[in-house]
């Protein structure tokens, strides 16, 4: 079985573990470099449910976002990387600036982001509430960024 899907084509799977009263927890994001920022935010995420999908930003995506030298790593390998993390169960992309149109396809339960967005501000909050789900945030770790990150390693190895 596939884990690593398109909307369109995972949302059928969606459906039909919600029909069998699981609960669809999403979140999405770039996930470059993974760190323990990352797998602490995604365990948590994965709490809210029975299952979590992530939704990854597409490499050229990424780049309108974050600037030309990201993402380090190819969507395929993200991907890869996310699914070898126990508490993800589905990896989606997405080429759009923004998660909306995968989260109106796939209608999840329960959508999350981390605490460094406001609850009325997280994109397509309005579509889970709509349907009776719920949406929130999860604090951030403090000073573990994939930013963080690349400074450290050009600091220490920047000139070597």
């Amino acid at each position: 079985m596939e884990y690593f899907l398109p909307a369109d084509q995972l949302a059928p799977i969606v459906q039909n573990l919600q029909k069998q009263g699981k609960k669809v927890v999403f979140t999405n994001g770039v996930f470059d470099l993974l760190h323990l920022g990352h797998v602490t935010y995604l365990q948590e995420a994965r709490k809210q449910g029975d299952l979590l999908v992530v939704g990854l930003n597409s490499d050229a995506s990424v780049r309108r976002i974050k600037g030309p030298l990201k993402p380090l790593l190819p969507l395929a390998e993200r991907a890869e990387m996310l699914l070898a993390l126990s508490c993800v169960d589905y990896v989606t992309f997405f080429e759009e600036d923004n998660p909306f149109n995968v989260i109106k396809t796939l209608q999840p339960d329960v959508l999350i982001k981390g605490g460094d967005w406001a609850i009325d501000k997280i994109i397509g909050g309005d579509i889970v509430t709509a349907r009776g789900g719920r949406v929130a945030n999860i604090p951030v770790v403090e000073g573990r960024s994939t930013t963080n990150l690349i400074q450290m390693v050009v600091e220490r190895y920047g000139n070597k």
